[in-house]
């Protein structure tokens, strides 16, 4: 849906709700306004993994692995869409 006459688009219910999750909301805001700060939380979140691997050792990248299968399936039923 747009805003009259501004281009904007109001986002969804559940849009909001993420949007009011404090660190979470504030990415996405960084994002609308600059597509670049993609490539920042990539990085925070590669270096926060390469922390807890330091830390914890492999049990760390293997929750992180398990954590991401559900991911990995929504990305190849949504590539494979016709």
């Amino acid at each position: 849906m747009t805003v009259a006459g501004s281009g904007l688009s109001t986002p969804s219910p559940l849009g909001r709700i993420v949007r009011a999750v404090p660190l979470v909301g504030q990415m996405i805001r960084d994002v609308e306004r600059d597509v670049d700060s993609v490539f920042y939380v990539i990085a925070i979140l590669l270096t926060a993994l390469v922390l807890a691997m330091k830390v914890w050792g492999l049990a760390a990248l293997v929750l992180t692995a398990v954590a991401l299968v559900p991911v990995m399936f929504v990305l190849l039923i949504w590539i494979s869409l016709p």
